[in-house]
């Protein structure tokens, strides 16, 4: 949101009150505090009849420090709040004649205390970023508006990443980010998942811990400044500090929640309905039987919204007319090795059977008047579920639980996005404009908490569309309605590299595109990228997304990537396991592994998938891969050519695709290609690519429940490679990519790799 008119004025209808010194300083054993009048007190008589901001410095974390500004305390706490972590760290506060400072681990702030208003935050003695020069300010609108912003310095070059899954430029220098839940598709400014939070490539992130409407301006307002807004008597943000960028997305998730392990069945393909398409049990089991003729391997089955009766969604209950037997159907599927998913959302039409139960045990929202809440669009009636009632949740849950008991075994939690926000009333009183991006998080902890104590830990796994801030605690999340375009295709992809740099370990997208019907060509690039990402699905609107229905081309390519990634399953679980761990994502742009490349700071067609892999999807009719190397050799793992650092670009066939292993890195293969859970240190055989003479790598593997693990070494003596493991509970293998293998029998811990 803009405030001003060009350089020298303030933009009609609001009047600036800005920090101007800090005139007094407190300090406790962890705190910080500065009392800063809007104008420079030179006599007491300036003390009179002028906003104040207090200002409180404090740390949740370890290098993490929070800054609060408060203009009018005495206003209603707003609910809802960000889950966010308080570990109390150590912290040390001092001051000197011209200084306050709060240090927590290598992070630290330093408030001036002479001259104009100021803080710059360190990491040890580099300058991270500044708040000066009036930056604070109270912020008053003809009408009867407020705000309070902030902005903070952007140094040359800098550039700023994240703020959920944006589907806009993948560098955030020069846009204007609102922070508000829409259902807007993937080919706007518009976005499901808000978070605000960004990512700077010097080496921290910035939190505004703020649940409702935060406005950013990024270079936008004035181009040296990050600008942050809320309509509020308070603004709450955190520096969060590196000096890596993996540092600050650990940190990051550390204070607002890690993401769970999905478990391994999860990671398998996934083939739905598809949305507004015909279909029966007759139909499904056709889907079902053509992909097991054609030897894909198929995980799960999902059921889009048709699976209810229309104008009746949600009432949990499968329509009689096309399903029968609901039961035995999922168990069939059941016997068939798949998993089964339907489709939800929070909403309850008006003919829904539940609509009247809940509106008369007051689980729907309701207006101020006390009626319930009920609009037209999507569906007719429809209410919304209250999930700040915890009756609601108990009630909304035991729906869910008896299609588990049924046979489901995870849920499409869709929507969520378009809560509203005038003449309504919550349970426990939270207030509208900041429940409508925070609906989303309740939304999707009731249902996942539900699976995980239904399933057991490790068992859980959504496909959500919507998130906010802390959502990342209830993977998986997919990108939303795109088109069957290349350019679409391309936009998912940036909002997925967005979302990972906002703390987002697992996403995917509708293989295909959602609206239109993709070309056979698109389809099968669409293919090799849907199946390279953390979770795969195929799923669209009105067509349905069957390979076949593109060409046998098609199914054969789709049999390859499915293939390909269920034998890259240990390589793929050791890095899920890792971000539930560490919060660094699966998915990862190419800057969090490359920080000091500067070619990586805008490299938003390629990604690495995990730290060893580098995936560059063809997004063009030509068959034309285009993509850069960092430095070092790197071998491509479907043909095992060999590329030199640099831009590279040369034709694939739908079979091929630059996915490229990093030189000096380790590679696990599993034993199976016909399923994604399978117990992974059995059999596996770790690949060793490039290493360099004199090299020692090592990698841990886990098996598909995050357990049991295994650490292989490597370790590179001119032409010989020493290999061992910590464990050897299974037999195991060693390949030297372009030298020799070796398989080893359970039991024994070394070998010996001769290099050709």
């Amino acid at each position: 949101m803009k405030f001003l008119n060009g350089m020298w004025r303030v933009a009609e209808g609001f009047t600036l009150h800005k920090a101007a010194q800090a005139y007094d300083v407190r300090l406790t054993d962890d705190t910080l505090t500065v009392i800063a009048p809007t104008k420079v007190i030179q006599h007491r008589g300036d003390t009179l009849n002028l906003p104040v901001l207090t200002v409180e410095l404090s740390s949740p974390l370890e290098g993490v420090i929070c800054v609060k500004a408060v203009h009018h305390k005495g206003s209603a706490a707003k609910r809802p709040m960000f889950a966010l972590e308080d570990e109390a760290p150590q912290v040390t506060v001092s001051e000197d004649e011209t200084h306050a400072v709060l240090r927590s681990g290598a992070l630290r702030a330093k408030v001036d205390k002479t001259g104009g208003w100021g803080i710059r935050f360190y990491h040890g003695d580099k300058l991270l970023t500044s708040a000066r020069d009036g930056s604070l300010a109270y912020i008053e609108q003809e009408g009867g508006g407020h705000y309070l912003r902030e902005m903070l310095d952007l140094a040359v070059g800098e550039n700023v990443y994240g703020m959920g899954e944006r589907f806009t430029p993948y560098v955030k220098n020069g846009q204007v980010v609102d922070i508000w839940q829409e259902d807007g598709g993937t080919c706007t400014a518009q976005a499901y998942k808000n978070i605000p939070f960004y990512l700077s490539d010097r080496g921290y992130g910035v939190l505004v811990g703020h649940s409702g409407y935060v406005s950013f301006e990024v270079g936008s307002e004035v181009v040296s400044k990050v600008q942050f807004s809320v309509p509020d008597e308070e603004l709450e943000y955190y520096i969060i500090d590196g000096p890596a960028l993996k540092d600050v997305l650990s940190r990051y998730t550390t204070l607002s929640g890690k993401p769970a392990l999905p478990p391994a069945w999860s990671f398998g393909l996934w083939l739905s309905t598809s949305f507004t398409t015909n279909y029966d049990e007759t139909t499904t089991s056709a889907m079902i039987d053509g992909m097991k003729a054609r030897d894909i391997p198929l995980q799960v089955f999902h059921y889009d919204c048709f699976w209810m009766r229309e104008f009746q969604w949600c009432d949990f209950e499968f329509d009689g007319r096309t399903f029968p037997d609901p039961v035995g159907m999922l168990a069939r599927n059941h016997d068939k090795g798949l998993k089964n998913c339907v489709w939800i959302n929070p909403y309850i039409a008006q003919l829904s059977p539940l609509f009247d139960e809940g509106a008369a045990n007051g689980y729907l929202v309701k207006r101020t008047n006390g009626d319930v809440w009920q609009w037209d669009l999507w569906q007719a009636g429809m209410g919304l579920v209250d999930f700040t009632n915890p009756a609601a949740c108990r009630w909304y849950q035991d729906k869910l639980r008896a299609l588990l008991d049924m046979g489901v075994d995870c849920f499409k939690t869709d929507f969520g996005e378009r809560i509203p926000v005038k003449g309504i009333v919550w349970c426990d009183g939270s207030d509208p404009a900041m429940m409508h991006n925070y609906y989303t998080y309740l939304y999707n902890k009731v249902v996942f908490e539900l699976l995980e104590t239904y399933k057991g830990e490790g068992q859980a796994v959504l496909f959500a569309r919507s998130a906010t801030t802390g959502s990342q605690r209830f993977p998986i999340h997919w990108g939303g309605d795109c088109t069957a375009t290349y350019e679409s295709m391309a936009e998912d992809l940036r909002g997925g590299l967005s979302l990972a740099l906002s703390g987002f370990a697992f996403w995917s997208h509708d293989i295909g595109g959602f609206e239109a019907t993709a070309t056979p060509d698109l389809f099968k690039r669409w293919v090799a990228f849907g199946l390279l990402s953390t979770h795969s699905r195929l799923h669209g609107s009105s067509t349905q997304r069957v390979p076949w229905a593109f060409g046998e081309e098609a199914s054969e390519v789709l049999r390859q990537f499915t293939q390909l990634k269920c034998r890259l399953m240990p390589y793929l679980f050791a890095g899920a396991v890792e971000a539930h761990k560490t919060g660094v994502p699966l998915l990862r742009p190419m800057l969090l592994e490359y920080q000091d490349d500067p070619a990586c700071r805008y490299l938003d067609r390629q990604y690495m998938l995990g730290g060893s892999l580098l995936v560059a999807p063809i997004f063009n009719d030509q068959s034309l891969a285009s993509y850069y190397l960092p430095q070092g050799t790197w071998i491509n793992i479907l043909d095992e050519v060999a590329y030199s650092g640099g831009w590279q670009e040369h034709v694939c066939t739908y079979f091929e695709l630059p996915v490229l292993a990093r030189p000096n890195s380790i590679i696990p293969y599993g034993s199976h290609d016909d399923n994604a859970d399978y117990n992974y240190l059995d059999g596996i055989d770790y690949h060793l690519y490039a290493l360099a003479d004199g090299a020692s790598v090592s990698f841990t593997a886990y098996d598909n429940l995050g357990q049991a693990s295994q650490t292989v070494t490597a370790l590179r003596s001119g032409q010989v490679i020493h290999v061992k493991v910590d464990r050897a509970d299974y037999p195991w293998a060693v390949t030297a990519v372009g030298g020799s293998r070796v398989a080893v029998p359970a039991g024994t811990t070394e070998v010996m790799l001769n290099l050709d």
